[in-house]
C-alpha cells in the first residue's frame, strides 16, 4: 500500500455518503423511540420505589439495581437470543429498542427519583390535606415541580443512548456505526465511513444537547 492509499479519498466518501445518511436516520429513530420509553418507564419505576406497599417497592428497587449494574449488551444478548428459547420472538430491531429501552428506563428512574425526593414535604402534606387522590397529586403538584429541574440529567442520558446504539449491532441491528464497518469490509477502506460516521455522531450529539437546552429555557421560571 502506498501512501495515497492512505488518504482520505473525497470521491469514495461522497458514494457511501447517502448509506450513511440513511442509517444515521436509523440510528436517531431507534434513539427517540427508546428514550420516549425509557422517560414513561422510567417514571412508573420511581413512582413505584416510593410505594408504600413493600413487596411493590422492593421488587421494582431489586429490577432497576439489577439492570443498572448489568452491561446493555448482556441485555440485548438476552433479550434476541436467550427470550426465543422460552417461545419470546421479536425482530432485531424491536429487541434493540426494548433492551436500550428498559437499560436506559432504569437510569432516568433515578433521575426522577431525586427530583422528586427535592419536592418539599409540605407540598405533600398539603395535597394530603385537601384529600387530593395519589395521581392527581402526582399530576398537578409533584411533577410539574419535580420533573423541571432534572430536565438537564435527562437529556444527557439521551446524548448517552445515542452513543450506546451501536451496541445494538451486536444482535444485528444495522445502525450507523454497523453500517461504517460493513461499508468497511466490503471495500477495505475503513478511513472513510469511520470518519463520517464519528463526523454524523458528534453532529447529532449536539443537536440534541442544544435541544435540550431549548427545552430547559422553555420550562425554566421566570
Amino acid at each position: 500500500m502506498n501512501g495515497t492509499d492512505r488518504l482520505f479519498d473525497l470521491g469514495y466518501a461522497e458514494r457511501i455518503l447517502p448509506a450513511l445518511l440513511h442509517a444515521s436516520v436509523y440510528t436517531i429513530l431507534i434513539t427517540l423511540v427508546g428514550f420516549a420509553i425509557a422517560l414513561a418507564l422510567g417514571l412508573v419505576f420511581a413512582v413505584l420505589r416510593r410505594s408504600p406497599i413493600k413487596p411493590v417497592s422492593y421488587t421494582v428497587t431489586f429490577i432497576v439495581e439489577f439492570i443498572r449494574s448489568t452491561p446493555l449488551l448482556i441485555q440485548v444478548y438476552v433479550i434476541f437470543y436467550v427470550l426465543p428459547v422460552y417461545g419470546i420472538t421479536m425482530s432485531a430491531l424491536t429487541a434493540g429498542t426494548i433492551g436500550i429501552a428498559l437499560h436506559y428506563a432504569c437510569y432516568t428512574s433515578e433521575v426522577y427519583r431525586a427530583g422528586l425526593n427535592c419536592v418539599a414535604r409540605g407540598q405533600w402534606e398539603a395535597a394530603c390535606a385537601l384529600s387530593l387522590s395519589p395521581w392527581r397529586t402526582y399530576r398537578s403538584i409533584v411533577l410539574p415541580q419535580a420533573i423541571r429541574p432534572v430536565i438537564p440529567a435527562l437529556g444527557n442520558y439521551l446524548v448517552a443512548m445515542f452513543k450506546d446504539t451501536p451496541v445494538l449491532s451486536a444482535i444485528t441491528v444495522v445502525e450507523l456505526m454497523q453500517q461504517a464497518k460493513n461499508i468497511g469490509s466490503e471495500t477495505f477502506r475503513y478511513l472513510e465511513p469511520i470518519t463520517l460516521a464519528g463526523v454524523f455522531f458528534l453532529i447529532i450529539s449536539v443537536s440534541f444537547a442544544a435541544l435540550v437546552r431549548r427545552v430547559e429555557r422553555a420550562v425554566r421560571l421566570p
